[in-house]
């Protein structure tokens, strides 16, 4: 009866140790993509679609010329949109960033292993 009493304990304690890391997995998923939004000139004329096609063709494009060609076409399209719109923006495209941010993009404990 006690090694029953102790594998459900263990169990328990594992299901809950899973939720909890799930739960901040999501949470960390859902502030990157907050940041990612952000990063994105225009992002709020922007669709969740069309979003993810730019992110997809920046991922894309071979090099760091034909990204700032991105960036650029983009920047321009955002400008005419916001004119339409009536909505202002920046005049000058976010600056160019490592795609992860500030850091070595690992977050707390930079990927090591113990």
């Amino acid at each position: 009866m006690l090694k029953k009493m102790m594998m459900l304990s263990a169990t328990i304690a594992v299901l809950a140790l899973s939720l909890g890391i799930a739960a901040a997995a999501d949470q960390e998923r859902a502030q990157q993509q907050i940041q990612t939004q952000e990063q994105i000139y225009g992002s709020q004329m922007m669709s969740q679609q069309e979003r993810e096609e730019y992110r997809l063709k920046m991922r894309a494009a071979k090099t760091v010329a034909e990204r700032e060609k991105i960036r650029k076409e983009h920047h321009e399209r955002m400008k005419t949109l916001a004119k339409e719109r009536g909505i202002t923006l920046p005049d000058e495209p976010p600056a160019k960033g490592g795609g992860m941010g500030p850091g070595s993009g690992m977050g707390p404990g930079g990927g090591r292993t113990r």
